[in-house]
């Protein structure tokens, strides 16, 4: 007997079939079109199936270039880029994530990093993204032009080392339009709004950045599956404040790091935070729900989804843990493999503990099943990878 998803209240929105049909946007956007009526319940305008299927996207397309791949890996694919969007399209995924900045002349790019690197007569130069022209930062790697001229890309480590980057299919930098217009509509796209954590922004500095991104969503998406997200907990509210068709999720480290702003410190915070600002989501570092897995349920009474993201999301046994547990979905770099295992896990059960995992099919066959698992099972599927979740 095949194994399913934890069944979760019908009234939490679930986000592996994001679109719009007959939604109207707000006057700002030019599409002749009339803002939402008064009353109008939110939850209904972007349309999210309830079908309990477990959402796998893709990290930066194809994965982060940062992490260090492990043998099972044939090539790395420069992150951000159309070429990684859309080999990552090629798997059973649901969703690519990739992170959106805005340049100085106000053109949404692809862009993970605050600061951009290249080498001029033997000397690096450092420049902030939003600080560069559309044409400045595009002339960064590699060309489409036979004309001009390359400006070598280079990558500053979180440990301070700076390193050329390189990879074994590289392509070129990328806006906003060029996604939409460039990457496979088989995929949805998870817009996280990137901004820099040293900085304090004042309202009108995110609205401009998240207004000019809208405008490209809207003009562009053609039906797409859309969700919004950001670490910023000002920009994630005022997404939310700007348009109500697509959710927007809120990014957070659930207390791994430790920010001046509090609401970044804990899933208790995040949580607040959601309801507050209407918003549809928590989008959690995966050792945050593992190490206290009875916010899941906390999450969910919120009527808000879950999904994880982090490096232990490679790990199969982890992604399966979570499965269990009723998280909704997972970002993963290692989408070929997570990818695979995933449509295995309705299929087959595991020998080892054969007489928990049936106990637990028996439980999540059952139509009235809205909560994760029991205290005992947790620990059964944590005991599985308990190095990798303390680590």
């Amino acid at each position: 007997m095949a194994l399913k998803a934890i069944p979760i209240s019908q009234v939490v929105p679930q986000i592996d079939e994001i679109h719009v049909e007959n939604v109207t946007f707000p006057s700002l956007y030019n599409n002749n079109s009339t803002p939402l009526s008064h009353g109008e319940d939110e939850h209904d305008v972007g349309k999210m199936n309830n079908n309990n299927k477990f959402v796998v996207m893709g990290h930066r397309g194809s994965g982060t270039n940062m992490l260090q791949y492990s043998s099972c890996h044939e090539k790395t694919i420069k992150e951000n880029t159309l070429r990684s969007f859309n080999e990552a399209a090629k798997f059973n995924l649901q969703f690519i994530e990739f992170d959106v900045q805005v340049t100085c002349d106000g053109h949404p790019v692809i862009f993970h990093d605050i600061f951009i690197f290249t080498q001029q007569e033997g000397k690096l130069i450092e420049k902030r993204v939003t600080d560069l022209t559309l044409e400045e930062f595009l002339s960064y790697g590699p060309q489409n032009g036979s004309t001009n001229v390359e400006k070598p890309l280079f990558r500053k480590m979180k440990d301070g080392r700076i390193f050329e980057w390189k990879v074994e299919e590289d392509d070129r930098l990328c806006t906003l339009q060029d996604v939409f217009e460039n990457v496979s509509q088989s995929v949805g796209f998870n817009i996280e709004f990137k901004f820099d954590d040293k900085r304090n922004y004042k309202d009108e500095e995110l609205v401009r950045v998240i207004r000019a991104a809208l405008q490209v969503v809207f003009k562009y998406t053609k039906g797409r599956r859309i969700m919004f997200s950001s670490f910023q907990p000002d920009a994630a509210q005022l997404i939310r404040k700007e348009q109500t068709a697509y959710p927007v999720f809120f990014l957070t480290n659930g207390g791994s790091e430790i920010y001046p702003d509090i609401r970044r410190n804990s899933l208790d915070e995040a949580i607040k935070l959601c309801l507050e600002g209407g918003l549809q989501g928590i989008v959690s570092e995966v050792k945050a729900i593992l190490r206290n897995p009875r916010m899941i349920a906390k999450i969910k009474e919120s009527n808000l989804s879950l999904m994880t993201y982090g490096q232990l999301n490679n790990e199969k046994e982890v992604v399966y843990l979570q499965y269990m547990m009723g998280v909704d979905g997972v970002i993963v770099d290692f989408v070929e493999q997570i990818t695979s295992a995933v449509a295995q896990f309705s299929k087959q059960v595991h020998h080892d503990g054969k007489e928990h995992l049936l106990l637990l099919e028996k439980r999540l066959l059952s139509e009235q099943r809205i909560t994760p698992c029991s205290e005992d099972e947790i620990s059964y599927f944590r005991n599985l990878v308990p190095e990798l979740i303390h680590s």
